[in-house]
């Protein structure tokens, strides 16, 4: 086993048995989260949206997307126009809910854990920047991306 997924699997049992953990650690299968956390499949438009919107996943702050109309999009963080086609839905699932996972100490946001987290207002300790369908929206519309380019020829 690599050096790297072995850390991961490590990182991973840690959080295991914590009772606050939203994604219990069997439902973690490498770099993955195979299974959606929602009955209802995500939306790739709510997805853009929350993309971009300033109160919710604000990605747009770090990461720029190629035809997505927002001004000021970031550069802080790896371009996402064609990040569909390099990550399956499992893989941007994972990502998504906690980078910290393969970056620890790394400024990006982890959108759906609410453990271990620090420098947190009063007001959010104890809840996560995205809901469950939100976090499927994002998977939604990043994978959509793809298509879309894949579309146009």
């Amino acid at each position: 086993m690599k050096p790297f997924a072995l850390a991961c699997l490590v990182t991973l049992t840690a959080c295991s048995d914590d009772p606050s953990a939203l994604v219990p650690a069997d439902q973690i299968i490498g770099d993955t989260i195979p299974s959606p956390l929602t009955p209802l499949p995500g939306d790739a438009k709510k997805g853009a949206l929350i993309f971009a919107d300033r109160d919710r996943g604000h990605c747009v702050l770090c990461h720029a997307v190629d035809g997505l109309q927002t001004p000021f999009q970031g550069n802080v963080g790896p371009d996402l126009t064609t990040v569909g086609s390099r990550l399956s839905e499992a893989q941007l699932r994972l990502r998504i809910v906690d980078y910290q996972i393969f970056r620890p100490g790394t400024l990006m946001p982890s959108y759906y854990r609410k453990h271990d987290l620090y420098q947190v207002q009063s007001d959010y300790d104890g809840t996560t920047i995205l809901t469950a369908q939100e976090v499927e929206d994002l998977v939604s519309y990043l994978r959509q991306l793809e298509l879309d380019r894949s579309d146009d020829g």
